[in-house]
Formats: structure tokens, sequence, C-alpha cells
């Protein structure tokens, strides 16, 4: 249920209503746009009394909210979502375009990408200090020594680091090193961590699961914005089908889907949803002209050595050329690209 306020509501008359929502045993979720406050009362299915709110002073009326996904939907939030990431807007009116190796493979490797995407425009770097891999045999990432690696990258080019989270044991190391914690596709649906990564407080990106419906996508966001934890990305990176002729089919179609149900920024990876890094540029383009807040790209400087996704990571001359196009399309749809580290003064990139 949703509690919307009047323009004029207190400080007081909200505090009360939000005493009054958690002394019904539920839980008091505020959304504060720029005209008015509005107070998600989210509890077990139990029916809730209309009256018991409608008539409190600073109240003007109750809306019921008809989505499973109570504080991920659009009802509770009109506006969209928008959260600073080290001076970069997510959500805003800018394309985020996120870039780095599949995994932290050594210094050399993850020092010279994060320079080369950095020079390319890319506004954060990504990189695997823990890897999920089909095969006990294959490279499972370097620990907390990657970690270590991601944050001398980040201390030499300013650049944010996000990183894949795999058990709830590793959040509060993960959480020393990098900015954003990725909780990757087949974790998606690891309801211990999403309860865990959300009361951590640290931002989250949170892939689609490879068979997972867009409902489930974002009822999985609502463990983590139920405690309060706001700072949340959606990632669609393709889902498995019939289809073989690439690694993943490409679910464009979400994209404007979940920008209609939900206000939390929608992030495409064109690396995974492709596994081809020729098919890359094209979904990324196609990405931004349905309507994507941003990129997550895999680079690699030498990916014919890379020890993980090496056929689907761009090289950074290819990475450039992906950034010059998306602000082309980007452009010529009314958006822009969002200021890198080194421009943040400057608005919209121009091609």
């Amino acid at each position: 249920m949703l509690i919307i306020m009047k323009t004029d509501a207190t400080e007081k008359q909200i505090q009360h209503i939000v005493q009054r929502v958690e002394a019904m045993g539920l839980r008091a979720h505020l959304s504060k746009g720029e005209e008015r406050t509005i107070i998600g009362a989210i509890g077990d299915g139990r029916p809730i009394i209309k009256d018991q709110f409608l008539y409190l002073p600073g109240v003007d009326r109750i809306m019921p909210i008809t989505r499973p996904f109570k504080l991920a939907s659009r009802e509770f939030s009109p506006q969209d979502s928008v959260f600073s990431l080290d001076g970069v807007e997510i959500g805003g009116d800018g394309v985020v375009i996120i870039a780095g190796p599949c995994s932290v493979e050594n210094r050399s490797q993850l020092i010279e990408t994060a320079h080369a995407v950095k020079e390319a425009g890319a506004h954060a770097l990504r990189g695997g200090a823990y890897k999920p891999r089909t095969s006990p045999y294959s490279f499972q990432g370097l620990g907390e020594e990657g970690l270590e690696i991601l944050a001398e990258a980040r201390s030499e080019t300013g650049l944010p680091i996000i990183t894949e989270v795999m058990t709830t044991e590793q959040i509060p190391l993960i959480c020393q090193y990098a900015d954003v914690m990725q909780i990757g596709a087949r974790n998606m649906q690891n309801y211990s961590l999403l309860h865990a990564v959300g009361e951590s407080q640290h931002p989250a990106l949170l892939k689609r699961g490879m068979m997972a419906t867009i409902d489930e996508l974002l009822m999985s966001a609502e463990y983590i914005l139920s405690h309060g934890n706001r700072r949340v990305m959606l990632c669609e990176r393709g889902i498995r089908t019939f289809e073989n002729t690439t690694r993943n089919t490409t679910d464009i179609n979400a994209i404007p889907v979940l920008k209609s149900m939900t206000h939390l920024p929608v992030i495409l990876d064109p690396s995974h949803a492709t596994g081809n890094w020729e098919y890359v540029t094209a979904i990324a383009r196609a990405a931004i002209a349905a309507g994507a807040d941003g990129l997550i790209v895999e680079v690699h400087p030498h990916p014919e050595l890379a020890l993980s996704d090496g056929g689907q990571s761009l090289k950074p001359e290819r990475f450039a050329e992906l950034v010059t196009q998306v602000k082309a399309v980007a452009q010529a749809i009314g958006r822009c690209v969002a200021p890198s580290k080194t421009h943040l003064l400057a608005g919209c990139v121009d091609v």
C-alpha cells in the first residue's frame, strides 16, 4: 500500500505515519520526490485497512501496489532512481559505460586495460577477482590479490570499481575494495546473498539469471531494496533459448519493458549477451536505442591470451570505436553519454 502525503505535509506528520505503519508490524519505506513524499507500507500480504491512515493529518490519498515487487515498481517511485558513483550519475540523463576484463589475471593486464578504457571514455572499471566457472578446473580468479590490483587501478585512473560477489562471507572484504558489488546471473536467486547485499548498503549491479523472467529479476531486486539499499542497477545479459549461434539470446525487449515497470537503472551486457566480440558493438548500439541507461563491456588488451571469456572481449581500439558509435546513437535519440572522469564538468559528451 502507498500512502501519498500532501504537498505541504510536515516532517512531523510524515514521521507519525511511519511510526503508525511500523506499529502495525509493517515496513515503512519513504520515497521523497520533488513535490511530495510517498510512504510504502510493505507487509506479508495481509490486508491493510486504508481508513487507518486515510484521515490522518498530512495524508492525501491511499493507493494499492498491484505489482508483486513493491519497492522496485514505478507505482512506488514514478521518477527514475538516480545515484552518484564517485561523481558519475547512474540512471540520469547520460548513458554510463562500464568496461574491463572478465577476470583480473595479473597487475600489468589490469592496469593496461584500466588506462585504455578510461582513455576511450569509460566511467567505471569492471574486473572479476572471484569467478563462478562451469568447470572446477577453470581459472577461479585471484581472490583478494585481484581486489588489491583493482584498488591500485582505481588509484591510478580514478575509475570506480565493479566486481562480482559470490558468497555472503566475501561481502565485507569486497566492500573494502570495490565501489559496486556485482551479483552474477548464477546468483540472481541466491536469496541469502541478496539479503546480505541489501544489509551492506553497498551499491549493487544485479544480473538477470540465464533462465529468469523479468518478474523474477525484479523480485530478486526487491530482496536488496527491502533492506533500504536503493542503489541497485539491473543488468540484462541475455537469456538461454534454443538458439545456439550466439552464447545467449539478447532480450532487447527487456530494456523498454523494465523501464516501464521499474524506476531502477537498466544496464545491458552485450559481451555475455552474444559471447562473440564481432557482435558486441552492434548489440551495444541497439541497447542504447532501446533506452538502456548504460553498458557493461568486456575489454582485454590480448583476448587471445585471456584466462576467461577472451572470445567475447573487445581489444581497446575496438572498445574506443564502440564508445564513438554509442555516442552517435545516443545523440540521434536525444540523449548523450555521461561525462567521463576527465570531463565531469563538461555535461554530455559530444561525438
